[in-house]
Order: C-alpha cells, then sequence, then structure tokens
C-alpha cells in the first residue's frame, strides 16, 4: 500500500473562472451555460465581484447570491447556472481530479441533441480553430441554446411537473456511459490513491513509524493554459490539480 500520493490535496482539481460577461437571454449582464456533473460534487470560492448561482434540482429552484469571501458547492446532479451582475471571479474546486474534464458534465441542451454522445459532442463542441470572436460566438450560442432549456425544465419543475427533469437525467446517465470505464480508471489514480496514501500513513503514525515524513516535497505550478472557453466562462487551468 503507497504511501505517497503526489497529486493536489485530495485529488480534487481547481482552476480559476471569469464568469462569461455576454449579456443572457433572460436580461442579465452575463452568465455561464447552465449543466450539471454526474458524479463529482463542485465548490465555488468567490474571489471578487458580484453575482449568483441558481441551481435546479428534484427539491426545486433555489438562487444564492456570490460576493468576495461566498462559498457554495453542490453535489452531483444539481443543475447550475452561474449569473455575472458584475466582474465575477471564482476560483472552482471540483471533485475527484481531472473526472470533470473527462466529460462529467452534461449541458441543458434540447433533448433532440442528447440523443447518442456523437450528436451531442458535435452540438457542444468548440473549435479549437478559428479566430477568437468566432469561437467566443460558438460559446455563446451553445450557452444560450442551453439557457433556454434549463428555463423551461426550472418552469416546468416549479409549476409541479417533474418528468421534463427526470427525462434530462436519464438522457445524462445514457450519454456518459460510454466513458464510464476511463472514470474508473481516473478514480483508482486519483481519489481512491490519495485515500490510500492517507490510510497508510495513519497505519504507520499508530505503530511510531513517521519515516514518510522524511520524504517531503513541496510543488509550485501556474496555469498550465489561460483563458480557454469553460461551460461557464474563461479559465486558468491547472494540471496536477
Amino acid at each position: 500500500m503507497s504511501d505517497t500520493y503526489e497529486g493536489f490535496p485530495g485529488a480534487v482539481a481547481v482552476s480559476r473562472l471569469s464568469v462569461y460577461d455576454w449579456p443572457t437571454i433572460d436580461g442579465h449582464p452575463g452568465g455561464g451555460t447552465p449543466h450539471l456533473h454526474l458524479a463529482c460534487t463542485e465548490g465555488y470560492v468567490v474571489i471578487s465581484g458580484r453575482g449568483s448561482v441558481q441551481t435546479l434540482t428534484t427539491s426545486g429552484y433555489r438562487e444564492d447570491p456570490l460576493e468576495a469571501g461566498a462559498v457554495v458547492w453542490f453535489t452531483p446532479g444539481t443543475i447550475h447556472r452561474l449569473v455575472n451582475e458584475d466582474a465575477l471571479r471564482i476560483t472552482v474546486v471540483m471533485q475527484n481530479s481531472g473526472l470533470p474534464e473527462a466529460g462529467d458534465a452534461v449541458l441543458t441542451m434540447p433533448p433532440e441533441l442528447l440523443t447518442d454522445p456523437a450528436t451531442y459532442a458535435d452540438a457542444v463542441r468548440i473549435p479549437a480553430e478559428g479566430t477568437e470572436e468566432e469561437r467566443a460566438g460558438t460559446a455563446r450560442r451553445r450557452r444560450d441554446l442551453a439557457t433556454r432549456r434549463f428555463l423551461a425544465l426550472r418552469e416546468a419543475t416549479e409549476q409541479g411537473d417533474p418528468a421534463p427533469l427526470a427525462a434530462f437525467h436519464r438522457a445524462a446517465a445514457a450519454l456518459v456511459r460510454p466513458q464510464l470505464d476511463a472514470w474508473r480508471t481516473r478514480l483508482r489514480e486519483g481519489a481512491e490513491a490519495a485515500t490510500r496514501a492517507s490510510g497508510a500513513q495513519l497505519a504507520a503514525l499508530r505503530e511510531g513509524n513517521a519515516e514518510h515524513l522524511a520524504h517531503a516535497r513541496v510543488t509550485a505550478t501556474g496555469p498550465t493554459a489561460r483563458g480557454r472557453f469553460g461551460m461557464c466562462g474563461r479559465l486558468d487551468v491547472y494540471t496536477g490539480s
């Protein structure tokens, strides 16, 4: 059993997010693309600015204000949408290392775009080629399309009709099924490895063995990608987290 784990603490992923400032179809100054995660809890630590996070679950719709110092987190299955009222900047902490970037997110696209993985991938892809303006346009159209479905799901839920939200859950689960073996490998090499390492260290300490302390190390890094078009805004991405 290994007593070391070299990834970010707890095998989480960290990124820095500047929420899109493009006006939204329902009148906000800016906002992100509504989506849910299938197997990851996500946390927001607000660094600056002002806005809110809108969430939709089977329990209903909720809106939590965001300002510097606020912390909000939510479990898998929570459809969430960031609203940017004034230069909202967030540090995002995500469970299970790189799992979200491996597909653990499904945007609230119309039903006809959720029928199979290839159709969905084509619908949400932002091409690497093209000008910055063209790529921004693609990201904005994707966001607005998903927002319309989010608003429809919210309305149905608030009117007491659970069927549309349940249908979206089923479609999202079906879309990610082909990726589950790869996700299991990531989990084993990430969060499970971190847990095994902590368990081994506690066992060693109980026996009076502090040998692992002699192997302490420090890692420092900066973003490996800056300004990437993400679901909710422009992302600075860190590897090893």
